[in-house]
């Protein structure tokens, strides 16, 4: 008994006891070993992220249904708002993508009785005839529908902005002309909301004829719309059919107008001040994107920012009444100026701007020119430098002496000043020097030609004006039509851009001024993408007139969470009337004229000044060069102004390459002075030709602000090796004087020919260079010398533009072509 209850009191190991390092076997522990080992031992950590962990399975699973259900909710609820008696209206643009189609037929079937629906005249925007409201009880949704007809391409593209459906009205036979690919060039460039197809005239043609003509069609289509369903409208059954096709289809969501408030002006009213010569400007219409904020500023599109003084809430003009309802007083809104009247007793103010809060119009920062100074000179100092300014004595030098020689004998303060004023458009025109000689000897050669010609028979003399004379009236019109200093002009452009793709960024150097002084604001880099460059050296004063982020990337994700759940306001589908205050009377005359008066709410620092980054690709119809420095006209999201942009190579290093020309197909950054826009934005650049049309030149999206951006210019100096002698050789016609060549020494030598070398030293006084390279030179060579310096956009921001035709437009795209 005694040896069994000694075996029944065997000792145990404590959890104290010290554990041996084990062999490393390579395998990993089970969870069973784990336990194990540990023997219930956990720590708070490790229990805290254990329950965290280690949830359930069903509690998983209804975790993710919960999010899964709360996401589709959300969507539904967005679908089902649009076009519902809480939401705002479905509002469909029709267009006519072909000259043969009418797009008013489209417009009277959707009207008629047999599609369903109660027209609103009164519903419609003023000043557009062919635009009305519809109500349909069936489907209890309402639409406005606009079609603009004929108007100016910008017209055109505001009211895509705000337009929640696009209806493409297509020939039955070729789908679209010059005309129609132009514009949805454009469209597919800013950003293409939910559409759909339709076209007219498949139903008179036989029942064979009919499946060939929808397949051809269908074809057409598929190059710019893939899998879109075609719809055919000729009796009012297929107009029943397109409402619901309009009313169920899914809403694309297009970012930058889904993150701001907007509207379509329906009504529009102009109250002028005399004292001021501007106005108030009372505009009505449907609250889309997000709630509208009193204390916001508004951007009119085409004409500028403005504030908000006050926002009213009218009787709506198009109520969804159904009939189980007891119908409501219709009470038709009408403002001065427009076609109905409101009482002011039955207009509730909904909130009123305070002036404590209401943001600022100040776009530019407030610039304070002693602000770089550190001491003020004594009035001491200012009357002996006036003393000295007086007394100054210049000497006359021999004919003949040397800027280097008389620097000696002349104050070089007034040659330094000249040289320092020197602008970036000397170095555009020292640039195109070769393009320019190139040219002249071309001219030469003609006028040599002629001179050799001159001594023909006179029969063949006599030849030459009857064929002049004969000539047909179509080629006396076409040369009456044609400007000569256009095209001379044109082909000017055309040289520089072939001899800048020829020899890229390559410059002579000036025989007449000396290289130090032409090109003292460039410096050499041993290597462009790991050598340093200070973004803050030298900034132009334009610099202190701009705002810039610590941060640009933080904050627009910050100001784009706040703007997502601000809940106050005028809400998303209320009609409202919005009083905006200092607005000039053009707006009134272009709104009367017809066009799109469309407004948005912009987010906070979006009416500031800084610099704007875009990347763009130039369109494949145009051929023409357009270089760096040209007025173009973009339009960026919601803003479309005039600008000279800089462009520059498209890279992730931190210093990037200026582009003299936009070059055809690689993505190019342009850079501008412009109001701040938060990403994401459709970019589009027109080129306005001096008769007033606007040809489409590049499209692209927003970068960023960025005011650190470093954009560097080259210049390539060049060189031909005179003698060579194993790894040296003897280069001549870079520079043309002793001193240039040892001021440039320390920049480093390339080759075409991927040779590295560096200049020992200087042979005589015309310019002739001793250089050592690594390898030896090839006769055939020639020798380069990479110089940079740092450009900056030019302040030309011009917030109006004047609206073209757009049938002018796609005419310059069918020429191009043609061509």
């Amino acid at each position: 008994m005694a040896g069994d209850g000694e075996q029944q009191r065997a000792h145990r190991a404590g959890i104290y006891k010290r554990k041996n390092k084990q062999h490393k076997h390579g395998k990993h522990r089970t969870k069973g070993e784990i336990e194990r080992e540990n023997k219930g031992r956990v720590s708070v950590m490790g229990l805290t992220k254990k329950q965290r962990r280690e949830q359930k399975k069903t509690d998983r699973r209804h975790k993710a249904n919960q999010l899964r259900r709360n996401k589709r909710d959300a969507v539904l609820t967005q679908k089902r708002s649009l076009g519902s008696r809480d939401g705002p209206p479905h509002l469909v643009a029709v267009v006519a993508l072909h000259d043969g189609v009418d797009a008013e037929s489209v417009t009277r079937l959707l009207k008629g009785e047999g599609a369903g629906g109660l027209v609103q005249e009164k519903a419609g925007v003023t000043g557009v005839p062919d635009s009305f409201g519809l109500l349909v009880p069936r489907f209890k949704q309402r639409f406005i529908f606009v079609n603009p007809g004929k108007v100016d391409l910008h017209s055109l593209l505001d009211l895509a902005k705000v337009a929640d459906s696009l209806l493409f009205v297509l020939d039955s036979t070729v789908g679209w002309d010059s005309y129609g690919d132009y514009c949805l060039s454009c469209l597919f460039a800013q950003g293409l909301p939910s559409h759909v197809l339709v076209c007219q005239g498949v139903s008179a043609l036989p029942v064979k004829k009919q499946v060939e003509c929808k397949r051809a069609l269908q074809r057409v289509t598929e190059a710019r719309f893939p899998g879109e369903r075609l719809c055919a409208l000729d009796t009012a059954e297929e107009a029943a059919l397109l409402l619901r096709c309009l009313g169920a289809q899914k809403q694309k969501s297009l970012k930058f107008r889904s993150r701001r408030p907007h509207l379509l002006a329906q009504r529009a009213a102009y109250v002028p001040d005399a004292a001021t010569g501007t106005g108030t400007l009372r505009v009505s219409g449907y609250v889309r994107g997000r709630p509208l904020q009193v204390n916001r500023l508004v951007h009119v599109v085409g004409h500028g920012d403005f504030q908000l003084a006050r926002v009213d809430a009218p009787p709506d003009p198009l109520p969804l009444v159904f009939s189980t309802q007891p119908k409501r007083a219709r009470g038709d809104v009408e403002m001065q100026g427009g076609d109905q009247d409101v009482n002011d007793a039955t207009v509730k103010v909904l909130m009123e701007a305070d002036p404590s809060l209401r943001e600022s119009l100040q776009i530019e920062a407030e610039v304070d020119p002693m602000e770089g100074e550190q001491t003020w000179p004594t009035e001491a100092e200012l009357l002996e430098a006036e003393e000295a300014r007086r007394n100054k004595k210049v000497m006359k030098v021999p004919k003949g002496t040397s800027s280097y020689q008389a620097a000696w004998i002349l104050d070089d303060g007034e040659e330094n000043g000249e040289s320092d004023g020197e602008s970036e458009d000397d170095d555009d025109e020292e640039d195109n020097v070769d393009t320019m000689m190139d040219g002249m000897e071309e001219e030469e050669e003609d006028d040599a030609s002629q001179d050799a010609g001159s001594g023909a028979s006179e029969e063949e003399e006599e030849e030459e004006e009857v064929s002049s004379t004969g000539r047909g009236p179509a080629e006396q019109r076409y040369d009456e039509n044609m400007d000569e200093a256009e095209e001379e002009e044109e082909l000017r452009r055309y040289r520089e851009a072939h001899a800048n793709d020829m020899f890229p960024d390559e410059v002579d150097t000036p025989i007449d001024v000396q290289a130090r002084i032409r090109f003292q604001r460039y410096r050499g880099l041993k290597s462009f993408r790991s050598s340093p460059w200070d973004p803050l050296e030298n900034l132009p004063p334009d610099y202190s007139r701009i705002f810039q982020f610590q941060n640009f990337e933080r904050s627009r994700r910050r100001v784009l969470a706040e703007a997502a759940q601000e809940e106050e306001g005028a809400m998303v589908g209320w009609y409202v009337t919005l009083h905006i205050v200092d607005v000039p009377p053009s707006v009134m005359e272009s709104f009367q004229a017809g066009r799109p008066l469309v407004l948005v709410s912009l987010l906070p620092h979006e009416q500031k000044m800084s610099v704007m980054h875009m990347l763009v690709q130039r369109h494949p119809a145009i051929t023409e060069p357009i270089k760096a420095k040209e007025e173009l006209v973009f339009q960026c999201g919601f803003r479309r102004f005039r600008a000279c942009p800089t462009f520059s190579q498209h890279t992730s290093a931190d210093k990037h390459k200026m582009e003299r020309f936009l070059t055809a197909g690689t993505p190019t950054v342009v850079s501008v002075y412009a109001p701040i826009t938060f990403p994401t934005a459709g970019v589009l650049l027109f080129k306005q030709r001096p008769e007033g049309a606007q040809d489409l030149v590049a499209t692209g999206c927003l970068l960023g602000c960025n005011p650190q951006r470093v954009i560097l210019k080259r210049v390539v100096l060049s060189g031909h090796p005179f003698k060579i002698n194993r790894r040296s050789a003897v280069v001549r016609y870079m520079f043309f004087n002793r001193e240039d060549i040892l001021w440039f020494k320390p920049v480093e030598l390339r080759t075409k020919w991927g040779k590295r070398g560096h200049i020992k030293e200087a042979l005589g006084t015309h310019g002739h260079m001793k250089c050592v390279f690594e390898n030896q030179l090839g006769s055939q060579d020639t020798v380069l010398m990479n110089l940079y310096k740092r450009v900056f956009p030019s302040w030309t921001y011009d917030p109006y533009v004047p609206l073209p035709s757009i049938r002018e437009g796609a005419g310059r795209v069918e020429e191009l072509k043609m061509e």
